[in-house]
């Protein structure tokens, strides 16, 4: 029987772990999303705990991994629950240097590029290539859920950090720009790290952004 999008939704979980960069390795809390339905699902970044995920995902279809980009933090998780599933991992070509310094000896299983739908429950998700946090950083609007995920793109406060490797400022505020501020303004924003927004409350505050720099 196929999916009915009614009963689509979508959960989060709260992982905890590190975040290494350039020699440096900070605490993270982060955001893993999991869409789907009873039966089916899809995880947005693999993050730290592979047991609480699966745990999570329970006894459905674990379809696919997607991921927003390869930090560690967003990946770390990757290689046991693909052992675990089967899922296949789909991450954007751009990223595949920061995948290796994590898993050098293994692939993606698949790509992401601008525009690609992923659909999960009769849910629809569409990739938007957003470079700027890292080159392969990727979001996916999901229309008929109101909902853009953003990774480390854009939060609650304005843009991801680019103050460190293959980041770039003016990279992540024309992708917010173009990609992110023309969805609908009551699309609700969920991140890869702490609170969720919406587009209508972070669209104001685009030339603030640019005047700080970050």
């Amino acid at each position: 029987m196929a999916a009915h999008i009614e009963n689509a939704h979508i959960e989060n979980l709260v992982t905890s772990g590190t975040f290494s960069l350039d020699g440096d390795t900070w605490e993270v809390d982060n955001n893993v999303w999991i869409v789907g339905d009873d039966s089916e699902c899809i995880v947005i970044d693999a993050a730290h705990d592979a047991d609480a995920i699966l745990s999570a995902v329970g006894q459905r279809s674990l379809r696919a991994i997607l991921l927003t980009h390869a930090h560690d933090d967003h990946i770390d998780a990757v290689a046991a629950l693909r052992s675990a599933t089967g899922a296949p991992v789909l991450l954007n070509d751009g990223d595949r240097m920061l995948w290796d310094v994590v898993y050098p000896d293994t692939a993606p299983s698949g790509g992401l590029v601008d525009g690609q739908v992923v659909t999960i429950a009769g849910v629809d998700l569409e990739v938007l290539q957003t470079p700027g946090h890292s080159p392969g950083a990727v979001c996916f609007f999901a229309p008929h859920l109101g909902t853009v995920f953003t990774g480390d793109t854009l939060f609650q406060g304005g843009p991801g950090a680019t103050g460190r490797s293959y980041s770039d400022f003016g990279t992540i505020i024309e992708s917010i720009t173009t990609k992110l501020l023309s969805l609908p303004p009551e699309t609700l924003v969920l991140t890869g790290h702490g609170e969720s927004t919406t587009i209508g409350a972070e669209a104001p505050h685009l030339e603030e952004w640019i005047a700080r720099g970050h």
